[in-house]
């Protein structure tokens, strides 16, 4: 579930005057607010350790989220058996790896510090209805750019599927297009020397994750089959510039689920306090059992899940259009002396220990630098390959 998106916007400091309590709804009003805790839980029938958020609201003006630290979090189901979860690193992760069994029921019991409790209505899997294909092809967006369109396709012949919500994780291969063999390092105030490249600054992979609510409704159709456009990414931007590849995730969800999260979308994508898209009220399956005016903002999910990776070139779909690139890397040119009217010694220096510009040449005393993520992709991503990568 995606509340940091709300949270990020001036919309969340409204969250916590519209959203309902344990049993009740409360009204807007725009000059109060209230710390409720944010409870962010999607149990699937993936065989893992699950992962529970818990947070609180924040004010407009707060730059972090706080976590809700040393509660208690407990998933039962109705055979008796119970799942604890423990903190870790502001997530709270069950102790053991399991997943999510058709036809049984699963709770979610949520004990804080402060001796409050707070428990959801007890929820079963949804029908277990897996990713068919994730196919990319090139294509014409809206705005008549030329890009890559990802469509994720999936297929229910029984019907029984219908509410979708989608995520997606992309990585991305980044080759720094002015790599050089040598670097350039300073050895006093004034002067300078080159040593050899390392050459793990060249090669880098950055990752992504979606951060809108994607979700589909397949009961106005005939058939219950999505063919959803997921992504579209320009053929200039550098994140398929050379190899990419995108993790699709989906979740299968109930009715009551699948309103929450379409809510939530609702309240994200308003623009103004005054948009006629604000719901005014929400409803989550979460409520405080200790205490009826304790109000919490969250939905206990579990929900059938499933999800395919792909891997694109650039080349496969562009094969004669020069690598794109977020930065021109245009050469930036020093006279490296000192006290002179044309001196750029300092300012070289300077850019040098602060690692913003890289070497490429130089003849005499002038020196041609370029801007370093241009030649080090290390200064903006990671140069250590995930796991799951091929080529």
């Amino acid at each position: 579930m995606k509340f940091h998106i709300i949270k990020n916007t001036i919309l969340l400091t409204l969250l916590t005057i519209l959203f309902c309590g344990c049993t009740e709804t409360f009204p807007l009003v725009t000059n109060t607010y209230e710390e409720i805790i944010v409870i962010e839980a999607t149990l699937t029938n993936a065989l893992k350790n699950q992962e529970i958020k818990i947070t609180k609201t924040s004010k407009f003006e707060d730059e972090k989220v706080a976590v809700e630290s040393g509660a208690k979090v407990i998933v039962k189901d109705d055979q008796n058996n119970e799942y604890l979860f423990e903190e870790n690193s502001g997530v709270y992760k069950s102790q053991v790896a399991f997943q999510a069994v058709p036809d049984r029921k699963y709770t979610l019991e949520v004990t804080t510090k402060n001796g409050k409790i707070y428990q959801s209505s007890p929820q079963t899997l949804t029908t277990v209805n897996p990713i068919q294909s994730v196919v990319p092809a090139l294509a014409t967006n809206k705005d008549n750019e030329t890009g890559v369109q990802i469509n994720v396709n999936t297929y229910d012949p029984a019907k029984s599927s219908k509410y979708y919500r989608y995520e997606y994780e992309e990585t991305f291969k980044v080759v720094a297009p002015r790599w050089s063999t040598l670097k350039i390092i300073t050895t006093s105030p004034q002067t300078v020397a080159l040593i050899e490249n390392d050459p793990n600054t060249r090669i880098c992979y950055s990752n992504a994750k979606s951060t809108n609510i994607i979700l589909v409704n397949t009961n106005d159709q005939a058939e219950d089959r999505v063919n959803l456009p997921i992504r579209f990414i320009e053929e200039n931007n550098y994140i398929i510039g050379h190899r990419y590849s995108i993790l699709v995730k989906q979740y299968i969800e109930g009715l009551e689920a699948y309103t929450f999260h379409k809510t939530m979308r609702d309240i994200a994508s308003s623009e103004s306090i005054l948009s006629p898209k604000q719901p005014g009220l929400i409803s989550g399956n979460i409520r405080c059992i200790n205490d009826s005016s304790t109000k919490v903002i969250g939905f206990f999910d579990v929900a059938s899940y499933s999800e395919q990776r792909i891997f694109f070139n650039y080349t496969d779909f562009f094969p004669n259009k020069p690598i794109p690139y977020f930065n021109t890397c245009d050469d930036i040119m020093y006279r490296f002396c000192f006290g002179g009217e044309d001196c750029e010694g300092e300012t070289m220096i300077y850019n040098i220990n602060r690692n913003l510009n890289t070497y490429i040449t130089n003849s005499g005393i002038i020196y041609t630098m370029v801007d370093s993520v241009c030649g080090d992709c290390t200064s903006f991503s990671s140069n250590i390959k995930p796991s799951f990568w091929t080529e």
